[in-house]
């Protein structure tokens, strides 16, 4: 029987084996952050994408030191819209618009 595993690590390897996943991920996410728990889900996600792609890269990229990108991204974390932009941009993504349904 195969043990068990956390649902981050398990994330984070379904990322680094399909990069392009990070995408729907993210925009999930992103749609999801006005529910209850979701601005936590949407720091999760940038966590793991970043994870995937390597922290120390990312922080590199977004011009930022490591640990800062850690604290950042952390369950706790609030970051500011420079280091959201700067982490996304250092991921490859960009945060995109829509209207939504009941102002259509």
């Amino acid at each position: 029987m195969k043990a068990s595993r956390p649902h981050d690590e398990l994330v984070v390897e379904m990322l680094k084996a399909d990069p392009d996943m990070a995408d729907v991920y993210l925009a999930t996410a992103l749609e999801e952050a006005n529910l209850p728990g979701g601005q936590f889900a949407l720091l999760a996600a940038l966590r793991h994408i970043a994870e995937a792609q390597g922290m120390a890269s990312v922080a590199e990229k977004a011009g930022m030191p490591r640990e800062s990108l850690y604290r950042a991204l952390s369950p706790r974390g609030n970051p500011t819209i420079k280091t959201l932009l700067a982490v996304l941009a250092a991921s490859g993504l960009q945060l995109g618009v829509t209207r939504t349904a009941q102002h259509a």
